[in-house]
């Protein structure tokens, strides 16, 4: 059972609107008008399912931090815990649920696993896609293209149907890409 969801991004006006912050731009639809607390070195707050959402206020990397500290105030498990990333290896307008594994050089995970000692963790990746061209950190600290900004809310929007469907124990989407914009132009 996932009792803390937690959101990754950087925090800052220039990484707002990045891909690497599309964890961020997530959260923003599943918030529901509730208002943050600030602690941990994060903003976080409880659903009325009482599972705890975490937005890591340190920079992506150390994203570990806020973590470890928020897991050990409410005694959450690491097997406990959903993390929202972006990811290079699955195409934009996709996502992929899965239980651990490996961290796909994502510093904002590895940072995680290092701080627990554990990959064990769930995650929920939304695919930015690889770049063609150029530098992969230049890429994820990008803005979206205007192509991609036109689809970004249908797509994160159709991501939050699994989303609730995994956070209430429904798990049979896991190990699958899941192509949302896809599904929604066919």
């Amino acid at each position: 059972m996932i009792k803390m969801v937690v959101f990754l991004g950087n925090p800052g006006n220039q990484y707002q609107k990045t891909r690497h912050n599309i964890g961020w731009i997530f959260e923003k639809l599943i918030r529901n008008g509730l208002t943050p607390s600030t602690k941990f070195k994060a903003q976080y707050y409880k659903s009325t399912k009482d599972v705890v959402y975490l937005l890591p206020q340190t920079l992506m990397n150390n994203s570990g931090e806020s973590v470890i500290k928020a897991m050990q105030f409410f005694k959450i498990k690491i097997d406990e815990i959903l993390v929202i990333h972006d990811d290079l290896e699955t195409v934009f307008g996709s996502f992929k649920l899965k239980n651990g594994g490996g961290l796909a050089g994502h510093n904002g995970l590895r940072s995680i696993a290092t701080l627990t000692g554990s990959k064990d963790f769930h995650r929920l990746a939304l695919g930015i896609s690889r770049p063609k061209y150029g530098s992969v950190s230049s890429y994820v600290l990008g803005r979206f293209t205007q192509e991609e900004e036109a689809e970004l809310e249908l797509f994160l929007t159709g991501v939050v149907t699994y989303f609730n469907s995994y956070i209430s124990g429904d798990d049979k989407n896991v190990g699958k890409k899941i192509a949302i914009l896809q599904q929604i132009k066919e």
